[in-house]
């Protein structure tokens, strides 16, 4: 038998909490997995994907060698060539295109697929240098986190471990189950202590057992009733006014225009009783330290950014935030980056004003909008596109059009690598270095790479080096290791990360995380020093109510986090798709009944853009006149082969120019 060792390792994947992993391996191969009890987080407490990660990184569908397209674009027919012919034929359609059209013919396109700090931004670098388009990265909570800001600046929220001092928990808008797995305990824990937790959401399936009540509110309208609960604590005196007055931009102001934001008002807007509005204003203002538990899903509206401001603003109402666990948690927690992502980045090495692409409104780059040319070539790498991007209908007609040129980086055969010219094979994070900012917690971490990359399949790092060698870039960058880069940002260590311990230092270099100092919620880390609940720097600087994008279908269509399967990630795994089960679109029981729908009937779902085959689950669990769509799949489980983004539109947040996923409305009959 050959000899094991465990090594430590972090999960690369989208989630607030870059959990720690000790990975049994023989040197060739991973052959096991699980949490590592050391890591300062999450102690040991991994989610059941990554349990069996050995299974995606051996799992015998993996791409180990470079392809060719050797058939019609989409049907997922190509021929193993070499790196070199590959790189030679990248070089001179690139070339081409500089040549004709310019760099910015050339679109790079990437998200979450990786999200270590080297391997997910090293593609800026290469592309700055060569003048490609830039990508604006708005797909999943840039709203929320400029609505945030636009109220907190800087400032640290809570991270998930201060929960455990929080007295009352609204979880609003937060699958914790599926994105925030490793702070349910402290729920569980504080609930068995007498701690209530109540849950605000328009799908409740997951989250409804582990909290005391559930309010289902209609998607979109999560700041009508943050407005109303504010209203009932300044007219019933519940708001620490002494508090916001000392501490908050804009009170007064603000103060004077609640009157109008009634729980009546609210009810008609939300569908939430005024009653209900009322119990719940005055639950929240009897808790000396409340937390709001914030998930994303209720800033993918056209009013996105401004419901974040106000619940927010909610969060502070109260006083909560001058008590220990009072105040908000998921947004960032931290005081700032701990490296110099910029290092990474180069914006230095371009030298042209970009053409900038929203990734949200890729499927117009792709097909020419707004008076510019489409692009001509697509490199895809850490995304995929056809799976998660709004418009997909769009999305795989620009993908088959004859003129444009497509490189996907990957591992297993995607959506999107189906409709490439040029397949590259993409190694895991076991199989590279690099460093880790959580970004739902204070921690940082190092993971070396503990195998080689199977075959031919290389990290986005030593990717990008060497098309920068075939394009003729000779910056000392692109010489570089991925161990040597990390080497020089662990060497200009931004100022939290300078300031740690000897024992720290020595840990990360051994390959681990290590806990960084909460943020201190009062030091309010804005221009002026204060909270801004008024905000002249923005286009509405008095919150009030914004109504979202809408459309003119009867039914809300919210896309919901799945706990078997993260994005388009662990589509290679059989047994988690097997649990996940079939592609359903949740209905209410009012509205399945009023349109012939029996609970696993098969229907379809269409708006103005698409038609999509679902199976209906009908339940009480999710908000009358909604819809909601766990997961996402591949297209083979659909019936006409398109997906719930198909039914997503390309509008933007009113602030971050962010996704609007969950701000479209469709109607849904029986198939």
């Amino acid at each position: 038998m050959p000899k094991t060792e465990i090594k430590k390792t972090i999960c690369p994947y989208d989630c607030p909490t870059s959990c720690g992993l000790l990975a049994e391996t023989d040197g060739q191969t991973i052959l096991g997995i699980a949490g590592d009890p050391g890591h300062p987080a999450t102690k040991g407490l991994i989610c059941r994907k990554m349990r069996h990660y050995e299974k995606s990184i051996h799992a015998a569908g993996r791409i180990m060698t470079p392809l060719r397209r050797t058939g019609p674009k989409g049907e997922g027919l190509f021929a193993p060539i070499s790196w070199q012919e590959a790189v030679a034929e990248i070089r001179d359609n690139w070339q081409r295109i500089i040549e004709e059209q310019g760099p910015q013919g050339i679109l790079p396109m990437y998200y979450s697929g990786v999200m270590s700090l080297i391997q997910r931004n090293c593609g800026d670098a290469f592309f700055n240098r060569m003048g490609a388009c830039s990508l604006v990265k708005t797909l999943c909570s840039s709203a929320k986190q400029a609505g945030y800001a636009a109220v907190m600046g800087k400032t640290g929220c809570l991270d998930p471990r201060e929960l455990r001092a929080s007295d009352y928990y609204i979880i609003w808008g937060c699958n914790m189950k599926a994105t925030q797995l490793q702070a349910l305990p402290e729920i569980i824990t504080g609930r068995r202590a007498g701690k209530k937790a109540v849950l605000i959401e328009t799908w409740a399936e997951d989250m409804a057992a582990y909290c005391d009540q559930t309010i289902l509110i209609k998607p979109g309208t999560d700041g009508a009733l943050a407005l109303a609960m504010m209203h009932i604590l300044i007219t019933e005196g519940l708001a620490d006014e002494a508090f916001l007055l000392e501490n908050a931009l804009g009170f007064a102001e603000f103060k004077a225009s609640l009157y109008q934001y009634t729980p009546a008002w609210a009810e008609g807007i939300t569908g939430i009783p005024a009653a209900t509005i009322v119990a719940l204003a005055r639950e929240y203002a009897a808790a000396k330290a409340p937390a709001i538990i914030l998930g994303s899903g209720n800033s993918r509206y056209g009013n996105g950014g401004m419901t974040v401001r106000l619940i927010t603003i909610l969060s502070a109402f109260t006083g909560a935030w001058q008590h220990a666990g009072g105040g908000l948690c998921g947004c960032n927690p931290g005081n700032g980056q701990y490296v110099d992502v910029q290092r990474i980045t180069r914006p230095d090495f371009r030298t042209n004003r970009p053409r900038k692409v929203n990734i949200n409104q890729v499927a117009s780059a792709l097909n020419g909008a707004a008076g510019l040319p489409a692009v001509k070539s697509l490199f895809v790498y850490g995304g995929n596109p056809v799976g998660s991007v709004s418009n997909q209908a769009d999305i795989i007609k620009g993908l088959l059009r004859p003129d444009i040129f497509t490189v996907v980086h990957e591992r297993f055969m995607t959506d999107t690598a189906r409709y490439a010219d040029i397949i590259l094979p993409a190694a895991f994070s076991v199989e590279q270095t690099d460093c880790y900012n959580a970004y739902g917690y204070c921690t940082f971490g190092v993971a070396r790479r503990i195998i080689s990359p199977p075959g031919q399949c290389k990290s986005n790092w030593d990717t990008f080096c060497l098309l920068a060698k075939a394009m003729g870039y000779g910056e000392e960058y692109f010489q570089q290791t991925e161990e040597e880069m990390l080497d020089e940002l662990l060497s200009y260590p931004l100022p939290a990360l300078a300031a740690i311990s000897a024992d720290d230092r020595a840990a990360l270099e051994q390959g681990a995380v290590i806990n960084m100092p909460f943020a201190d919620h009062l030091h309010w880390q804005t221009q002026s020093g204060k909270m801004q609940i008024v905000n002249e720097d923005l286009e509405q600087p008095l919150p009030r109510y914004l109504e979202s994008h809408g459309g003119p279908y009867p039914l809300r269509l919210v896309s919901v986090p799945s706990s078997y399967t993260l994005n388009s990630i662990f589509l290679e795994r059989p047994e988690l798709l097997q649990q996940r089960g079939l592609m359903i679109l949740a209905l209410h029981p009012e509205d399945a009944a009023s349109r012939g729908i029996s609970d696993n009937d098969s229907i379809v779902a269409f708006n103005d853009l698409a038609e999509v085959g679902f199976t209906a689950r009908v339940t009480d669990k999710v908000a009358k006149g909604s819809a909601a769509a766990p997961g996402i799949y591949t297209r083979s489980a659909s019936r006409n082969g398109l997906l719930v983004n198909a039914l997503h539109h390309e509008r933007l947040s009113d602030i971050a120019e962010a996704t609007t996923m969950n701000d479209n409305t469709i109607e849904v009959k029986k198939a």
